[in-house]
C-alpha cells in the first residue's frame, strides 16, 4: 500500500486531485471523473514499476546451496547450509558449489570457476600454499568462496566464515548500502512539476479572486479557477512520457538490450561515462591462441579467432601453406596432452572442457590437425595438478609435458634458458597466458612420477589471450565521437587488462592500469583525481567498483556500469544504469540492473545510448508541443476573465473545462503520440552528451513556447469573438452563439496543433533533414485527430457530453488558415537560430 502511495506524492498530481474533487462538488462530473480517472491512471503505472524494485538482495541467495557435505567427529554427514558453523570441515567435488568461506586443507587438483565473485575469466587452480595476507580475493589461492562453483577435482576445507562474515554477505551488505538515483528525466520532471504546481496554484487562485471582483457568481468564478488549472496542466504528457519510452523499450529490445525499468531508456540518452566489464562484454570470451614460438623458427602469429578452423598459419608477415615441422610438432603435441573438446552445435563451434586447452585444440584445427584422431594412440595420462601445474600424457615412445613455463622449462636440457624466459616475458606483457610444451623419449607403457623428473625437449611456447570483439572498437570509437568516456574495469590480472586496453584504444602507449591494492591506498581526494584521469582498472573487488562509481557520480557524471558477477551488483544498483549480462550474468547482477544485455556485448550498450538519446531528443519534441497548447489555455482563460464580458449573468468562457480536457487528453496525446516514433536526428551521435544538470525546459523550449502559446492564444480569442458576436447578430440565441463560438476556438486550437506537429519533427531543421515520409504515424495521428474533431462538432451525443455545436464549411477553412500561420513563423525562428549558432561556431574556431 505504500508503494501506491507514494504515486501520488507529486505536486501536480495534488493539483489534479483537488480540481477533480472541486469539479464534482460544484455539479460537473464529467469533468471531475476525467481529471480523477488521469490521477488513478498514472498511480498504477508508477506502482507497476515500483513493486519490481528491491530484489536483487533476494537473488544473492540462490548461490548459496541448500545441503553441504561435512564431517563431524569422523563421520560424513549432509546438513543444511544455515547450520554451517566455522570449525566445520567441509567436502568439496566437481559440481559442488562452495557453501561458506573455506580454507582449503587439502586438494586434489581443484579448480573454482570465481568470474562470479572476482570477475576471473578463467577457472582458478586452487592450492593449500598459504599467500600474503594483503592478497586480493581473486590471488587467494588458498581458499574457496561461498556461491562459487567447483569445476574440477576435490577438496577438503574449514569453514572460516559463514552468512554475513562471508565473501558474499560483505557483497550483500554493499547491495544494501547502495542508493538507487533520480534519472535525469525524474529529476528534471520533477522541477517542471514544482515550478507548474507553484505557478498554476497561484494564478488560479488570483484568478478566482479576480472573478468575484468582476461579479461572478461563486460557483462559476470557482470554475474559471479550475477550467485554468485544468488547461494549464499537461495531463496527457504522463501518459505520452510513458509511451514514448515504451516505445524506446521495443526498439532496444531489437537492438539486443532488454530493459527492466522504464526510465533508464532516457538515462542512457544522457550517459557520460561507461564502466564495462571486459570479459565476454569487450572480448569474444573465447581463449585464443595468438602467438607460437619455437626455439628453430622463433615467432608464429595464428590469425583467425572463434572455434571455426579457417585460420591461416602466418610466419612473421609472410603466409606458408603448410606450418613448419616445428610448429606442426608444437601444436600436434599441446593438443596430445589436453582433454578438451570442440564440436559444432546448434550453428556454433562449442568447448567442452578447460577453456585454456580449448584454445590449444582450436589452434590445431587450423592447422589441419585432427584432435580425436590424434589422440587415438594415447596411452596413459598424468592429469593435471595444481601442486605440480602441469599435465603429461604418453603416447606411442613419447611422454608429452604441458604446462606453466617456469615448471616445464626447470625439466628441459639443451636449452637457452634466458632467451626462453624473455620470450615468455614479452608475451605475459602483452597480456597472454603461456604455456610450455615439451617432449621426452619413452618405451613403456605407462607413467609414474620418476618418469616426468627431467630430460625433457622443449618444443615451444603457445601464448593465448581472450581477444576484443571487432564490433567492440567500433562501438567504442562511437562513443568517443559522442563524448563519452568508457572506462574499464576487471578483475583480471593487470598485463592482461592493458593488452586487451591498448587494442580498444582505451589505453595509451605510455599508460598503464591501475589495481585494486593501488586504490585502496588513495585518499578520498586522491582516488576522484585518479579516477577522473584514469580508464583502466584491474584487479578490482566489489568495494572499488562501488566508490569508483561513486565518485564519479559526486563530479557530475551519469555513470553506466556493466557487470555479470555477484562482485558488480553493489556497483550496478549505484550507478544511475546498470547493465548486466544476459548470458553469463547471475541473478543477483540481473536483478541489480535497469537494463540486460542479451548478447553480452559492449556493441548493444552502444546501440542502446544511442536509442536513449533518440528517445530523449524526443521527449523535448513532445513537450516543445504539448506545453504551449497548456499555456495558451491558461491565457485564454486569464484574458476571458480580465476582459470579457459578463451577458445576462453568464460569464464569457471561449472554453469549457470538458472542452480543454477533449484538447488535452485526446487532441494533444493523438498528435504528440507519434513523435515517441520519430527517426533520430543525423548529428546525434557527433554531439556531446547534455549536462546532467541542464533544465528540461531550455531557453529554447520555454521561447518556443511562448511564441506558439501567444500564436495559438490570438488565433483562438480572436476567432471566438467573430464568431460570437457574428451570431449574437444574427439573433441566434445566446446559449447556441457561445456553444459555436466555443467549438470555433477549439477546432482552431486543434488545428494550430496539427500545423504545429510538423514543425516539431524536428526542433531544429525543417522536416525534410529527417524525412517527409521516414515517420507515417504522423500523418496516421492527423488523419484520427481530424476525424475525432468531426465528431465532436457534428456528432450530437458529443453536442451534450462537450457542449459543442455544428461549424460551417467557412468556419472551417477561416479556422485553417489562422492556425497554419505558425507555420511560416517557426520556420524563420529555426532559421534565425541556425544562423546564430553557425556564426558562434565560426568565432569560437577563428584564429586569435
Amino acid at each position: 500500500m505504500r508503494v501506491l502511495v507514494r504515486q501520488i506524492h507529486n505536486p501536480l498530481i495534488w493539483v489534479l486531485i483537488g480540481a477533480g474533487a472541486l469539479a464534482m462538488s460544484l455539479g460537473k462530473p464529467i469533468d471531475g471523473a476525467v481529471v480523477l480517472g488521469v490521477v488513478v491512471v498514472n498511480a498504477v503505472i508508477g506502482f507497476l514499476q515500483e513493486f519490481r524494485a528491491g530484489r536483487a538482495i533476494e537473488a544473492l541467495i540462490e548461490l548459496v546451496p541448500d545441503f553441504a557435505t561435512v564431517v563431524r567427529n569422523g563421520t560424513r554427514l549432509t546438513v543444511p547450509v544455515a547450520e554451517l558453523v566455522p570449525g566445520d570441515i567441509v567436502q568439496l567435488a566437481s559440481g559442488d558449489k562452495v557453501p561458506a568461506d573455506v580454507r582449503l586443507l587439502d586438494v586434489r587438483n581443484l579448480q573454482v570457476e570465481e568470474a562470479a565473485l572476482t570477475g576471473e575469466s578463467v577457472p582458478v587452480a586452487k592450492s593449500t600454499a598459504p599467500v600474503e595476507a594483503e592478497s586480493a580475493t581473486a590471488d587467494r589461492r588458498s581458499m574457496a568462496y561461498g556461491g562459487t562453483l567447483v569445476t574440477y577435482g576435490t577438496s577438503t576445507a574449514v569453514v572460516v566464515a559463514t552468512g554475513g562474515d562471508t565473501e558474499l554477505g560483505r557483497i550483500s551488505s554493499l547491495l544494501e548500502g547502495a542508493s538507487k538515483l533520480e534519472t535525469p528525466l525524474t529529476r528534471a520532471m520533477a522541477r517542471v512539476a514544482t515550478w507548474l504546481t507553484v505557478a498554476i496554484s497561484v494564478v488560479a487562485a488570483l484568478l478566482i479572486g479576480v472573478g468575484l471582483a468582476r461579479g461572478y457568481p461563486f460557483v462559476d468564478a470557482v470554475l474559471a479557477g479550475i477550467t485554468l488549472a485544468v488547461g494549464a496542466i499537461p495531463e496527457g504528457l504522463p501518459a505520452i512520457i510513458t509511451i514514448a519510452l515504451a516505445i524506446g523499450v521495443q526498439r532496444m529490445a531489437r537492438r539486443r538490450a532488454v530493459i527492466r525499468r522504464l526510465p533508464a531508456v532516457e538515462t542512457l540518452g544522457s550517459t557520460t561515462v561507461v564502466c564495462t566489464d571486459k570479459t565476454g562484454t569487450l572480448t569474444r570470451n573465447e581463449m585464443t591462441v595468438q602467438e607460437l614460438w619455437t626455439p628453430d623458427s622463433g615467432v608464429y602469429r595464428l590469425s583467425g579467432v572463434g572455434y571455426a578452423p579457417d585460420g591461416e598459419l602466418l610466419h612473421g608477415a609472410d603466409p606458408v601453406a603448410e606450418p613448419r615441422a616445428d610448429v606442426q610438432a608444437l601444436l600436434r603435441s599441446a593438443v596430445l596432452c589436453s582433454d578438451a573438446t570442440v564440436t559444432f552445435e546448434d550453428g556454433a563451434w562449442r568447448v567442452h572442457g578447460d577453456p585454456t586447452e580449448g584454445a590449444l585444440v582450436v589452434a590445431a584445427r587450423k592447422a589441419g590437425i585432427d584432435p580425436e584422431r590424434e589422440r587415438r594412440s594415447r596411452l596413459d595420462t598424468a592429469p593435471f595438478e595444481s601442486e605440480r601445474q602441469f599435465m603429461a600424457t604418453l603416447q606411442a615412445g613419447e611422454i608429452l609435458l604441458k604446462g606453466a613455463p617456469e615448471v616445464i622449462l626447470a625439466r628441459c636440457d639443451d636449452l637457452d634458458r634466458d632467451a626462453v624466459d624473455d620470450e615468455v616475458e614479452r608475451m605475459a606483457t602483452q597480456g597472454m597466458r603461456v604455456l610450455a610444451v615439451a617432449r621426452r623419449a619413452h618405451p613403456g607403457s605407462s607413467l609414474d612420477d620418476a618418469d616426468l623428473g627431467g630430460g625433457f625437449e622443449l618444443l615451444g611456447l603457445q601464448g593465448m589471450i581472450d581477444p576484443p570483439r571487432p564490433e567492440a572498437i567500433v562501438a567504442i570509437a562511437a562513443c568517443h565521437r559522442a563524448g563519452i568516456t568508457v572506462k574499464m574495469i576487471t578483475g583480471d590480472h593487470r598485463l592482461t587488462a592493458e593488452a586487451i586496453a591498448r587494442e580498444l584504444d582505451l589505453l595509451a602507449a605510455s599508460d598503464r592500469a591501475l589495481t585494486g591494492a593501488e586504490l585502496a591506498r588513495l585518499s578520498d581526494a586522491e582516488f576522484a583525481v585518479t579516477v577522473a584521469r584514469t580508464n583502466v582498472f584491474a584487479r578490482v573487488a566489489p568495494e572499488h567498483k562501488l566508490r569508483l562509481v561513486r565518485a564519479l557520480q559526486a563530479q557530475g557524471e551519469v555513470v553506466a556500469m556493466t557487470g555479470d558477477g555477484v562482485n558488480d551488483a553493489p556497483a550496478l544498483k549505484q550507478a544511475d544504469i546498470g547493465v548486466a549480462m544476459g548470458i553469463t550474468g547471475t541473478a543477483a547482477s540481473k536483478e541489480a540492473a535497469d537494463i540486460v544485455l542479451a548478447d553480452d556485448n559492449f556493441a548493444s550498450i552502444a546501440a542502446a545510448i544511442e536509442e536513449g538519446r533518440r528517445v530523449y531528443d524526443n521527449l523535448v519534441k513532445a513537450l516543445a508541443f504539448v506545453l504551449p497548447t497548456n499555456l495558451g489555455f491558461a491565457l485564454v482563460i486569464l484574458l476571458s476573465v480580465l476582459f470579457f464580458p459578463i451577458e445576462d449573468g453568464v460569464p464569457l468562457l471561449p472554453m469549457e473545462p470538458a472542452q480543454l480536457l477533449w484538447i488535452n487528453l485526446v487532441a494533444t496525446v493523438a498528435l504528440a503520440l507519434p513523435l515517441a516514433f520519430e527517426a533520430k536526428e543525423p548529428d546525434l551521435m557527433l554531439r556531446p552528451p547534455r549536462r546532467p544538470g541542464a533544465p528540461i525546459l531550455s531557453r529554447f523550449v520555454l521561447a518556443r513556447t511562448a511564441v506558439v502559446a501567444a500564436l495559438m492564444t490570438a488565433g483562438a480569442v480572436g476567432l471566438f469573438l467573430w464568431e460570437y458576436y457574428l451570431e449574437v447578430d444574427r439573433s441566434v440565441p445566446q446559449a447556441a452563439a457561445l456553444a459555436e463560438a466555443q467549438t470555433m476556438a477549439v477546432t482552431t486550437m486543434i488545428l494550430f496543433q496539427v500545423f504545429y506537429l510538423l514543425n516539431c519533427r524536428s526542433l531544429r531543421d525543417s522536416a525534410r533533414t529527417i524525412g517527409l515520409w521516414t515517420n507515417p504515424a504522423v500523418y496516421l495521428g492527423i488523419s484520427v485527430l481530424l476525424l475525432l474533431q468531426l465528431g465532436f462538432v457534428y456528432l450530437p451525443f458529443m453536442h451534450e457530453l462537450f457542449g459543442s455545436a455544428p461549424l460551417t464549411l467557412d468556419a472551417w477553412l477561416v479556422a485553417g488558415l489562422v492556425s497554419a500561420t505558425v507555420l511560416p513563423v517557426i520556420s524563420l525562428e529555426k532559421w534565425e537560430r541556425r544562423v546564430r549558432q553557425k556564426k558562434n561556431k565560426e568565432v569560437r574556431v577563428a584564429p586569435p
